[in-house]
């Protein structure tokens, strides 16, 4: 019988390096070649200090002529180290429905400064099937990500707190009253002041405010800036203008129906979710209105989805790259304080300021 250290296993081990020169080299096929063990080859890819110098250059110089590459993926697990970061997003939205133009547009943002870092970016999607909550526990669990984007946030959200728990980093896009973590928000006061005035030099006193159902903390926070935009007006507040739809295609529609079924209809509104625009122009078509002379109609963010609207929504500008940017240095900080300098990475938790972008579907009372 001829040992494997002999002359015919020399030959076996240089036939079975031809075929997986083919299909790619692994650590085990590498070790066989030079005849080490697998833990000595891996000790010298990661050039150990307990491994020779000529070792470290012998196994390096096979690896190079055989294709062999460390599977870096695994390495990094090993280390606690993904270098990726999830977003965590929602998928049944209205802008989802008829054409996303926010978390891609994001993520354009978003990757161009973690790539920079040497990052990746992973989007975690769920849907109505999914339980927001469980579908982040398991993606932590898992340790998909380095780090989490929440959006999608709730005033009290558990998904925060049970990774402040876990001393996961994090990043909330959106505000909650859950401990103190990095958040990056729109300054909802801010718009409903700005909107609000611009309607009340209109003439308009009766503003309605249509917000989406399920409590989301974006929905709360434009509630109170709008209640405090009125009360600096000195506008009475009736609570029956404040209008809860669902975030769906037909969401516009059904406001535009509670609106007509108010005893004291408004003269004007303001949509916290811009897509509902589409619906609520169909409604006034359908009953001979047209928005801007019969509704005056204000959107929250200018959206290409509605650029063929007519009239013109008068909405806000938002750069949304520039945006997911500023998402990216928040998490960067999280994860490594010196990758980003405090010139650009901003404060822990910061408000974003949208510029109105008159156009033609608010007009006078």
């Amino acid at each position: 019988m001829t040992d494997d250290g002999g002359e015919a296993g020399g030959i076996r081990r240089r036939a079975a390096m031809k075929v997986v020169r083919r299909h790619g080299v692994g650590i085990r096929e590498l070790a066989s070649e030079l005849e080490l063990s697998v833990s000595t080859v891996s000790r010298a890819m990661n050039a150990r200090p307990d491994v020779s110098v000529a070792t470290i250059k012998r196994v390096r110089e096979a690896a190079a002529r055989v294709g062999y590459t460390p599977n870096q993926t695994g390495r990094a697990l090993r280390r606690g180290d993904t270098r990726a970061i999830a977003l965590v997003m929602p998928t049944t939205t209205a802008r989802t429905q008829v054409g996303e133009t926010f978390f891609l547009t994001l993520a354009n943002g978003l990757q161009e400064v973690l790539s920079r870092a040497g990052r990746d970016l992973i989007i975690l999607p769920y849907g109505a099937s999914e339980d927001p909550n469980g579908y982040l526990f398991a993606a932590a669990d898992r340790g998909l990500a380095d780090a989490f984007i929440v959006a999608g946030t709730q005033p009290v959200d558990p998904r925060i707190d049970y990774l402040l728990a876990r001393g996961i980093p994090l990043v909330a896009l959106g505000r909650t009253a859950s401990g103190n973590h990095p958040w990056l928000d729109l300054d909802f006061d801010a718009v409903a002041a700005d909107a609000v005035s611009r309607l009340v030099l209109r003439g308009h006193r009766r503003i309605a405010l249509e917000i989406t159902e399920g409590g989301r903390s974006n929905a709360v926070l434009m509630a109170e800036g709008y209640r405090r935009a009125l009360e600096a007006e000195g506008i009475p507040i009736d609570q029956d203008l404040i209008i809860e739809v669902p975030d769906t295609r037909d969401g516009g529609y059904e406001l535009g129906t509670r609106l007509d079924a108010l005893s004291h209809r408004p003269t004007a509104v303001f949509l916290l979710e811009e897509t509902t625009a589409i619906g609520l122009y169909r409604y006034l078509e359908e009953h001979g209105r047209l928005p801007g002379r019969d509704l005056a109609v204000i959107g929250l963010r200018e959206n290409p989805v509605l650029d063929l609207l007519s009239p013109r929504l008068t909405c806000f500008r938002l750069s949304v790259e520039d945006y997911g940017r500023r998402l990216g240095e928040k998490v960067l900080r999280q994860l490594d304080p010196g990758v980003v300098s405090s010139e650009d990475g901003a404060s822990l938790q910061e408000l974003w300021r949208m510029d109105l972008l008159p156009g033609e579907s608010d007009g006078p009372a």
